[in-house]
């Protein structure tokens, strides 16, 4: 078996603003190179992994379908890792629901993002990677009948490497949210073998609660190439929890009739707080310095809601929003002295003004608040469209910019410097630096690196 002589440079693909690369230069590894098509992620993960640290080096913004490896010629060494998370959208259930909505002949073999680990594949075996990291959603073990994460380990497979797949929640690995994702971890055989997984240093408020995927590991284990993930053992430090990860955060909307201000991104505010625990100190070291004011303060201006919101309880979600939503409604009508029969005008003025116009039936996280007392649920890319389904859990707002980084565990220095929508779009897509770092550490262990500094 070889030894590598030094530390595989990476290559992220499908790199988005750069969380998996984060976690892996966290671990000592170089970002040698990364591709993503959407020039706002691009612009991110080049600043915060490259320029800030005065690197000559960008993320290329292209097209991974109409490039080939070669584009990366004279960038990039012989002994190279390759990271990525291709598209989740055609496989999770919310892209599917979008895509089922459009019209019958839209089902999920005919998206084309449902297609694009191919070409993730494609530059692994022009680049003859050492060792390969895959990231997506648990719901790309469905894809048309089709289950990726196994399909590409046996692809790997035949072509010399040993390959695993398995399921991983980022709260396992100090992450302040319950986030779960299939990762596919593959090492050529002369390098290496696929010995150790990550190793939780977490654990969940009761051990005996299973998450939604922990309930189907008996049926993924019927796959040949499924491992499933380590134990998480009780002498650990519980999950972090929301109040944890956010509660030194300056204060930015304390009441409902407060006045609204939209900070720019890069303006800075002083934390409210000194660090409380080892997560926010964590979140705030940067060059071995403690931070003392913190940027990506914005959040979203909703003065229909702000109200709504000051009165949902800790997890409530739209059912109990509409409710109070309801309430305000009636009680406005009472003061104007109005039914829908005596003025049609008003009655249907005043329900807009006071009542959100969705279905309860349908998606009734769409709004939810978060529980200061357990991780977040996960943060998704839909956080670009509005910020409902992450509620403060003590301001009568949606999350800030910086909060949903901090459930994410970007560290504070990570910026972010450009529109909300985008920030919001970038972190939901991300992989946790945290859980990244993690899934480094075990690649080098796995790798026959007795060499390796």
């Amino acid at each position: 078996m070889k030894n590598l002589t030094k530390m595989p440079e990476v290559v992220d693909l499908f790199s988005g603003c750069g969380g998996l690369s984060y976690g892996f230069s966290q671990a000592g590894f170089s970002i040698t190179a990364g591709m993503e098509i959407d020039k706002q992620a691009s612009v991110t993960a080049s600043y915060n992994l490259h320029w800030k640290q005065g690197i000559d080096k960008e993320h290329l913004c292209m097209d991974i379908t109409k490039n080939s490896s070669s584009i990366f010629s004279g960038t990039i060494s012989d002994d190279v890792i390759v990271i990525g998370g291709p598209p989740c959208q055609a496989y999770s259930k919310i892209g599917r629901g979008k895509l089922k909505s459009l019209g019958e002949h839209r089902i999920p073999s005919n998206d084309s993002r449902g297609y694009l680990y191919e070409d993730f594949m494609r530059f692994v075996l022009e680049l003859k990677a050492k060792a390969v990291v895959m990231e997506n959603v648990p719901e790309s073990v469905n894809f048309d009948g089709k289950n990726i994460p196994q399909y590409v380990s046996e692809v790997l497979e035949s072509q010399g490497y040993n390959a695993i797949w398995t399921v991983l929640n980022a709260a396992d690995y100090g992450v302040p949210q319950i986030r779960e994702r299939v990762f596919v971890i593959a090492i050529k055989k002369e390098y290496g073998d696929i010995v150790h997984l990550p190793v939780p240093t977490h654990r969940k408020l009761d051990l005996e609660v299973l998450t939604n995927n922990e309930a189907r590991f008996k049926t993924f284990s019927k796959e040949n190439n499924f491992r499933m993930p380590n134990k998480a053992y009780e002498n650990l430090p519980k999950w972090v929890t929301v109040g944890e990860a956010l509660s030194d955060l300056p204060v930015l909307f304390p009441e409902a009739i407060s006045k609204y201000k939209l900070h720019k991104p890069n303006i800075q505010l002083n934390y409210k707080t000194e660090p409380q625990n080892e997560y926010q100190l964590k979140m705030r070291q940067s060059k071995n310095r403690t931070m003392r004011s913190v940027s990506g303060n914005g959040f979203r201006r909703t003065p229909r809601d702000f109200k709504i919101f000051e009165k949902m309880k800790l997890g409530d979600d739209y059912r109990d929003a509409l409710s109070i939503a309801q309430k305000f409604f009636e009680d406005a009508c009472a003061s104007y002295r109005v039914t829908e029969e005596s003025d049609p005008a008003l009655f249907n003025r005043l329900k807009k003004e006071f009542v959100p116009p969705y279905d309860p039936g349908k998606f009734p996280d769409k709004w939810k608040k978060l529980n200061k007392n357990k991780p977040s649920h996960t943060l998704v890319a839909h956080l670009s469209t509005d910020t409902y389904s992450h509620i403060h859990p003590w301001e009568p707002r949606g999350i800030s910019v910086r909060e949903a980084a901090r459930l994410q565990s970007f560290p504070d220095d990570f910026l972010f410097s450009c529109a909300m929508g985008d920030a919001f779009k970038q972190i939901g897509n991300a992989v946790p630096p945290l859980l990244s770092k993690a899934i480094a550490e075990t690649i080098l262990k796995n790798l026959n690196s007795d060499k390796v500094i």
